[in-house]
C-alpha cells in the first residue's frame, strides 16, 4: 500500500480532523503522523494505525519577544528534520490541518515535490495556512465564504469523527443524577479548558441548575469543587459523542472543529468565543457567522456579565426549535469523502 502523511497541530481542533480523514483512508494508504511532542504526540500515539513522527515545533508569539528572532533558525531546523523523515517514508501525499506544527512538514514535502491537500477551519485563513496555502495543490474549507479567497480553496465542510456522529448516552454511568424532567445542557472548555466559561459557570451554578441538568467538561488540570444537584464535572472526554448524544444545548467557546460537530447534530448552542486580547479573533467571526444563519447565539467576553450570561442561556432554551429547524435547512454534505476524493485525485500515482 501506499504511504501518506498526516500533520497538524498545536490544538485537538487540529488534529480531531485529521484522525477523522485517516478513519475513511485507513484500508487504502499505511499512515504517518508528524507532529511536535505536545498534545497531537498524546492524540496520535493512541491510534494504533498511524505511526508518530516527532518534530521540533515553531510557534510564533504574538507579541514582541526575543524568540520570535530566533524563528526562522528553528524552522530551517524543523524543514531539515521533516525533509529527513519524509525521504524516508516516501509518501504520495500529504495531508495538513493546520497550524503551527505543520509549516515545515508542508515546506518540505512541497520541496521534494509531494502533493500537499490541507484544510481550513476557521472563517478566516489563520497565518500558518497563509504560509501552507503558498505550497498546497488543493486548501479545503469548512465555510462557503473561505473558498472564495484563493482559486486553490474548495469548499468541503469540516471533516468529524464517526466516535462524534454515533455516540450513545446510555454509555454515561451517571445519568441517575439528573432530573429527567429537565433539559440537559453540555458544557464544553476544549481540550485544555476555558477559564472565562468555567468560571462564568461556577459563580452562577445555582441558577444554572434551576434551568438544566449540566455536565461540564472543564479541561484537563482545571477542575475544581463544586457540587451541586444535577450538577456533574468531568475534566476530558474522549468520548465526546456519548455526551452530545446526551446534550440538548451547548455552552462553548467556537472553535470551528467544534460548532461544526454540534452543527451536524442538530444542537443549539450559546457560544462566548476566544478574545482578541488572547486570539486573532478568528472565534469571533466563527461565532458571528453562526449566529447570523440564527442556529446560535454568542456573547463576546467583554460583554459577558451574569446577568447577560443567565439572560442567554434562558433564550437559547427559548429558542430551541427555530435554531433546530434552521439547522436542518442547512445543506448537508459529507466533508469527509469530499476531502478524501480531493486527496486521491493529487495523490502521486
Amino acid at each position: 500500500m501506499r504511504n501518506i502523511v498526516l500533520t497538524g497541530g498545536g490544538t485537538a481542533g487540529h488534529v480531531y480532523p485529521a484522525l477523522a480523514i485517516w478513519e475513511d483512508l485507513e484500508p487504502n494508504f499505511n499512515g504517518h503522523y508528524i507532529g511536535s511532542g505536545g498534545m497531537e504526540k498524546d492524540i496520535v500515539q493512541k491510534v494504533p494505525s498511524l505511526t508518530f513522527h516527532q518534530i521540533d515545533a515553531v510557534k510564533l508569539v504574538r507579541k514582541i519577544t526575543l524568540k520570535n528572532f530566533l524563528i526562522p533558525f528553528k524552522l530551517l531546523n524543523a524543514i531539515h528534520q521533516a525533509k529527513k523523515l519524509l525521504k524516508e517514508i516516501k509518501p504520495c501525499v500529504i495531508f495538513s490541518k493546520g497550524g503551527f506544527v505543520a509549516v515545515p512538514v508542508v515546506i518540505a514535502g512541497a520541496g521534494l515535490g509531494i502533493p500537499i491537500v490541507s484544510h481550513e477551519s476557521d472563517l478566516s485563513i489563520g497565518l500558518a495556512n497563509k504560509i501552507i496555502l503558498k505550497y498546497c495543490k488543493v486548501m479545503c474549507t469548512s465555510f462557503e465564504k473561505t473558498a472564495l479567497v484563493n482559486k486553490k480553496c474548495v469548499y468541503t465542510g469540516q471533516p468529524i469523527r464517526k466516535l462524534v456522529l454515533s455516540g450513545n448516552k446510555n454509555n454515561l454511568l451517571f445519568l441517575n443524577l439528573f432530573d429527567k424532567k429537565k433539559k440537559n445542557l453540555l458544557v464544553v472548555g476544549g481540550s485544555s479548558g476555558a477559564k472565562f466559561i468555567n468560571e462564568m459557570v461556577w459563580k452562577n451554578i445555582d441558577q444554572i441548575c434551576a434551568l438544566y441538568n449540566v455536565i461540564q467538561l472543564c479541561g484537563k488540570k482545571a477542575s475544581k469543587n463544586v457540587t451541586h444537584s444535577c450538577y456533574k464535572q468531568v475534566d476530558y472526554a474522549e468520548n465526546m459523542g456519548d455526551y452530545l448524544a446526551w446534550a440538548d444545548f451547548v455552552l462553548s467557546r467556537a472553535g470551528s472543529g467544534a460548532i461544526n460537530e454540534f452543527l451536524a447534530l442538530n444542537k443549539p448552542m450559546l457560544l462566548i468565543p476566544l478574545s482578541k486580547k488572547c486570539s486573532r479573533g478568528d472565534q469571533i467571526e466563527n461565532a458571528k457567522l453562526f449566529q447570523n444563519l440564527k442556529i446560535a447565539d454568542m456573547i463576546e467576553e467583554e460583554n459577558c456579565d451574569d446577568q447577560m450570561f443567565i439572560i442567554k442561556l434562558k433564550n437559547l432554551h427559548a429558542k430551541e426549535d427555530e435554531y433546530k429547524k434552521n439547522m436542518k435547512k442547512i445543506a448537508k454534505t459529507n466533508p469527509n469523502q469530499k476531502i478524501i476524493e480531493i486527496i486521491n485525485q493529487v495523490a502521486i500515482k
